[in-house]
């Protein structure tokens, strides 16, 4: 078990509608599809770096800036004595190898993922038996997104502020994606839409799209309308408004656009 590699699936937001507010948070309500075709990998190999944990990576940042840094942190916070010095004894061996293939700021959830795949493996590994309410708990302050990658499901449909996840039922989709080299804070595009973009949408009318199929509603849905936050991208992103190809979708806060194919 040991020597399994894990992968972390992107996703893609099929839609993305703002549809209400909630402090400095928006409550969304998107359908969330991952993309079984890009992936980061995650391994263990012997940790030459010291007695502390340690993620070998590209990672373009410091370590303590990273989510799954902040969820190990987050785990051992939550675990008895006994297992958190079982966790640590363990990372003192081996340290966590991540091979990056999803772009960051990308609006593809790679963040996410990371943390999620992070916390699903160490439970299996480590047979720390955690149930899925106990890691939501864990994460539940890192990022509302992880909650969907904790779940064993292609399509959800998410609401609140990402936490709620109702899993809809669908085959696996092929999904093309393309991401400039451009990358969008989530943060702030996020702001731009609060400040410049503000218009909530009511959540009853769009109840129609909750049961249709992801395929049926990429065929009669524009981009304009599918992401509340692609025109607050393109504001902050110039270059986005010459790149997006006809027959594809803005994905999250971007850079990424994408399509469903037959």
């Amino acid at each position: 078990m040991i020597n399994r590699e894990f992968k972390s699936y992107a996703k893609i937001n099929l839609f993305l509608k703002m549809v209400g507010v909630r402090g400095n948070y928006h409550e969304i309500f998107s359908r969330f599809i991952k993309v079984k075709s890009l992936y980061d990998t995650f391994s263990f190999e012997k940790n030459i770096y010291g007695e502390k944990f340690y993620i070998n990576s590209t990672f373009n940042f410091p370590q303590e800036k990273n989510i799954i840094f902040h969820t190990y942190r987050s785990l051992l916070s939550h675990l008895d004595i006994e297992k958190k010095v079982f966790v640590e004894n363990f990372f003192k061996d081996f340290s966590l190898k991540v091979e990056k293939r999803v772009p960051m700021m990308a609006g593809l959830g790679g963040g996410s993922s990371n943390a999620a795949t992070f916390l699903n493996m160490i439970d299996e590994v480590l047979n720390l038996d955690l149930s899925l309410n106990q890691k939501i708990e864990i994460v539940k302050n890192l990022g509302s997104d992880i909650i969907f990658f904790l779940h064993n499901s292609n399509s959800a449909n998410l609401y609140g502020t990402g936490d709620i996840v109702e899993i809809f039922e669908e085959d696996e989709l092929k999904i093309d994606i393309f991401t400039p080299k451009i990358e969008c804070n989530t943060k702030s595009v996020y702001q731009n839409f609060r400040k410049n973009f503000f218009n909530i949408s009511n959540l009853t009318d769009l109840e129609y799209l909750k049961n249709q199929k992801s395929k049926d509603i990429f065929q009669n849905i524009s981009i304009d309308f599918a992401n509340d936050l692609f025109k607050p991208a393109q504001n902050l992103c110039p270059k986005l408004q010459n790149i997006a190809k006809d027959g594809y979708l803005f994905s999250g806060s971007g850079s990424s656009f994408f399509k469903i194919e037959e």
